[in-house]
This record gives structure tokens, C-alpha cells and sequence, in this order.
């Protein structure tokens, strides 16, 4: 390899490197910001926030890694510009294509990589991420007992204390209510003063409650609605524990989200979708067969059974000759039957449509699961192709502004990069919907991305100045000089 290449390389990949953890930890701060009030006060372990960061930030690939090949590539070719050694690789006779040449190889790479991540590693990370944050959602709060507050932590407890010395384990003015009976509040303790304690393994909490007495309302007595019996005995001393197994982490089965559509690689996506496309079309074909039996019971003879209804004696013929007409039909029957008749056909007809509104909900919803579960098999192949067209977005634009460092390049890479996750959003919330076929709404943004890049690569080999203002003046003056002489 030409040392051309080592130096385009060398000045490509630091910038990636650097950009891409940036992303990543902006990423990360935003995933902190919104869910802070699910970490905090629930006394987990440094290792479980750990381990929630590294698999969410996992999860941040497919954001970070577009927005890093865009902005280092900017960056790369704007500081090439910028000090000049861009015009001299030119002069000395090195196309653009041939300075791109190492750097498009490496990309595709990424790209390769991208698509390896997003098959084999993305679901295994967004399975041990979600399943791992919700069990830190679902986590109670950590024991925390404070002054004068109505503590309800522990299950089947209420805790109060008046106040807790300078130690922090003597407690004084203690009240426990006792709901172990799911009784109410039948059982009360009352203490002048005690201490907390944990135990050697840190799996309870002893009280050790001095001078008090403790309340109950004997429910457990024959006639206790009548007599009320209440029972107050004194205490000198007494433990209380208390199980704090409801306030550790409980981990779930991470089995139970493995069949989530985020969770499957290719081969399962496809599995799954033609699994749920043959359930919908065996469900169609009961629904149909079910409808057909319906209409078929609303026109048989075993309707007019049930309603215990008999056609008008001497409308024989009539019925005869002018068969299944609704006036004719009803004009068949005594007077006092045609109300019976409207009314149970109204109920019946009520009956099939409730069925078939429920069965089309069931169907929308599965076909919408359908789209879900298409949209992530698109998105491993648009996440590979977006981190190569967006290097062809940014080199030639870097070429063709000639600015480097982390200003310009820095705002111009971002307003592509949010045109780009608008236009992404924007597709898959329409395929989300069934508005447009999935492939059309996953693929519009590489669709939009593909001229842009074209037409950038082309003004830069060309050495077009794309963003002098001063050819702009003049093109729109050439524009407006020959609308007047047209116009003359």
C-alpha cells in the first residue's frame, strides 16, 4: 500500500474512532436523562448499572456509527482542503476516486461489519438490555425509612417513626401496621423507642422495639361483628423482622422475550413471518366457514323455530310464488309475529357484525405485527447501506467546503444526518401503519441519500464550487440577464 493510503487512513480513522464514542455518549446521557427516575433510590449494585449501560449503548450502534462515517469523513476531506494537501494530491495528477479509493474499502468493511452486528449481535444485545431494564424498572425502591412518613416499602407493612438519632439505627415513636391477614389495619404495634438491625446475610430487617403495646382487632372470634373483641397487650421488649427479598433485583427469564420481533436474526424474522401469515390465513378460513353457517342460520327454518313463529294460515301460495322477498316474507306471518321476526333478525344480524368488527381488529393487528417484524428485517440491510452512502455524502462534501475541525463539518453533518432519520422515521411510521409497502417505506431514505451522494461526488471530481456564494450570484444574475432579455 502507497503511503498516499496510509496517510488517507491515518487521517480518516482517528476522527472515526473519536466521533463515534461522542455519538455514543450522547446516546448514552439521553438514555440516562430518561430513565433517571427508574435508577435512582433503588440502591442497585455499581455492576447492574453497568451492565444496563454496556448493553444499551449496544443498542445505540445503529445511530452512532451513521452519524460517525458522516461526520469523520467530512472531517477528513475538510482538513485536506483546508490546508491545501487536498489541491496538491490534485496537482500532482491523484483523482478524487484514487484519495477516496483506501477509505471506500474501509467502508465497505464497516458496512459488512454493520450488517454482521445488526444480524448476530444487535438481537442478543437488545435482549439482554430490555430484559435487564425492566426487571430495574420493576425493582422497588430501596429501604428508606424517614422521619415522620408512612413507609410502605416492605410488603404487607406500614412503618412509621417520629424521629431517628444522630446513629441512624436508633428509631423512636414507632407505629407498625401489620396487613400479613389482608384484614386492614387490624393489627397495630407501638413502641417508645427501638433499633434497626439487618441480619448476617442482609436478606431481613430486625426491630427491636422496647415499651410499647401492641393493638388487634380479634376478627378470628365467633360473632366478632357484634362484639368487636379488641386485644391490647403490653410489651417490655419484642423483635419484629421483616423480609427485604421484595426490595433485591429480581431477575426474569430472558426466555420470555426472546420470541419479540427485536429480538430475532434473519432467519427467525423470516420463520416468524410466515408463521404468523399462515395463522392469519387459517384464521380467515374459520372466520369465513363461521360467518357462511351464520347467514346460513339466519335464513333456515331453524330461526323461525326458536322464535316459535308460524307462517298466517292461507298464504301457502303466496309464499309459493313470491319466495324469499322481504315484504312478500313478512306479509306471510300474523301481524303480531312480524315484530318478533324484525327483532330476532336484528339481533342476529347485531351478533355476526360484533364478530366480524372483532375478527377484523384480530386481523389488522397481526398483519400490523406482520409489518413490525418486516421493518426489522429491513432495517439490517438499510443500517449497512446508509453508513456507505453516507460517506459518499460526506467526503465529497468535506472536498467541497474546505473546512475542517468540529464547526462547520459539525453542523453541516448534522443537518444531513436528521434529514436522513426524519425521512427513516417518516417511512417506517407509514410501513408501521400499512400505508406503504414496507420495503418502499424502510428504503425511501437510501433512496434520497443515493442522488445526493452522486450528485456531490460528481461536483467534487469536477471541483465545483458548490458553496461559493459569488458563483451563485452569478449563476441566478446569468439566470435573471437572460428572463430580461427574453422578456424583451
Amino acid at each position: 500500500m502507497k503511503r498516499l493510503d496510509w496517510f488517507t487512513l491515518k487521517s480518516y480513522l482517528g476522527p472515526l474512532i473519536m466521533t463515534f464514542f461522542i455519538a455514543l455518549f450522547i446516546l448514552l446521557m439521553q438514555f440516562l436523562w430518561k430513565y433517571i427516575d427508574d435508577l435512582v433510590g433503588k440502591g442497585l449494585e455499581w455492576y447492574i448499572i453497568l451492565k444496563l449501560l454496556f448493553f444499551a449503548s449496544s443498542t445505540f450502534v445503529p445511530m452512532a456509527l451513521p452519524l460517525a462515517i458522516l461526520l469523520s469523513s467530512l472531517m477528513t476531506f475538510g482538513n485536506l482542503g483546508e490546508h491545501y494537501e487536498l489541491v496538491t494530491m490534485k496537482a500532482a495528477g491523484i483523482s478524487l476516486f484514487r484519495i477516496m479509493r483506501p477509505l471506500i474499502i474501509v467502508s465497505m468493511l464497516i458496512s459488512a461489519l454493520a450488517f454482521y452486528f445488526a444480524d448476530v449481535i444487535l438481537p442478543k444485545a437488545n435482549l439482554k438490555f430490555l430484559s435487564l431494564l425492566y426487571d430495574v424498572r420493576e425493582k422497588k425502591l430501596a429501604f428508606n425509612l424517614r422521619e415522620g412518613v408512612f413507609y410502605n416499602g416492605i410488603d404487607g407493612f406500614v412503618i412509621r417513626v417520629g424521629k431517628k438519632d444522630a446513629d441512624g439505627n436508633t428509631i423512636r415513636d414507632v407505629m407498625v401496621y401489620d396487613h400479613t391477614k389482608h384484614m386492614g389495619n387490624v393489627s397495630l404495634s407501638v413502641a417508645e423507642w427501638g433499633r434497626m438491625e439487618l441480619s448476617a446475610d442482609k436478606r431481613f430487617l430486625v426491630f427491636r422495639l422496647y415499651n410499647g403495646y401492641n393493638y388487634e382487632e380479634r376478627i378470628d372470634l365467633r360473632r366478632n361483628e357484634l362484639t368487636r373483641p379488641f386485644q391490647r397487650t403490653k410489651f417490655i421488649e419484642q423483635y419484629q423482622m421483616f423480609d427485604l427479598s421484595g426490595l433485591q433485583l429480581t431477575r426474569t427469564d430472558e426466555n420470555l422475550f426472546k420470541k419479540n420481533y427485536e429480538m430475532l436474526n434473519i432467519s427467525q424474522l423470516r420463520f416468524s413471518i410466515d408463521s404468523i401469515r399462515l395463522e392469519i390465513q387459517r384464521e380467515r378460513k374459520v372466520s369465513a366457514d363461521n360467518l357462511s353457517n351464520n347467514f346460513m342460520a339466519l335464513t333456515g327454518r331453524d330461526t323461525l323455530h326458536t322464535a316459535n313463529i308460524r307462517p298466517a294460515a292461507g298464504n301457502s301460495a303466496a309464499r309459493k310464488t313470491k319466495a324469499f322477498y322481504a315484504s312478500n316474507i313478512l306479509c306471510s306471518f300474523e301481524p303480531n309475529d312480524r315484530a318478533t321476526i324484525i327483532n330476532t333478525a336484528y339481533n342476529a344480524a347485531n351478533s355476526v357484525r360484533e364478530n366480524v368488527s372483532v375478527s377484523g381488529e384480530n386481523f389488522e393487528n397481526k398483519e400490523k405485527l406482520v409489518f413490525r417484524h418486516l421493518i426489522v428485517f429491513h432495517k439490517k440491510f438499510t443500517f449497512s447501506i446508509a453508513c456507505f452512502l453516507l460517506f459518499f455524502i460526506g467526503a465529497p462534501l468535506g472536498a467541497i467546503i474546505r473546512k475542517g475541525g468540529l464547526g462547520m463539518p459539525a453542523v453541516i453533518s448534522t443537518v444531513f444526518f436528521i434529514l436522513y432519520w426524519v425521512i427513516s422515521f417518516t417511512g417506517e411510521k407509514y410501513a408501521a401503519e400499512g400505508q406503504v409497502p414496507v420495503w418502499q417505506g424502510m428504503w425511501l431514505a437510501s433512496a434520497v441519500l443515493l442522488p445526493i451522494g452522486a450528485f456531490l461526488t460528481r461536483k467534487a471530481t469536477n471541483d465545483a464550487s458548490l458553496l461559493d456564494v459569488e458563483s451563485w450570484i452569478k449563476f441566478f444574475q446569468k439566470i435573471f440577464h437572460i428572463q430580461t432579455r427574453e422578456g424583451l
